[in-house]
């Protein structure tokens, strides 16, 4: 199949969106004290470290 050049196979920015609202429905309904635990937690089970 040839893809038209204007045609992208990942849109990341519609990728980044629909992540952004997944995680804005899971935080909406903690505290402020359950959202930085969520995020505490999940920065320690981090594999990927970054490089530069």
């Amino acid at each position: 199949m040839i893809m038209n050049p204007l045609e992208k196979a990942f849109d990341a920015v519609k990728h980044m969106r629909q992540q952004r609202d997944i995680l804005s429905q899971k935080l909406s309904k903690l505290t402020k004290k359950e959202i930085l635990d969520y995020f505490k937690k999940r920065e320690a089970a981090q594999t990927i470290k970054p490089s530069a």
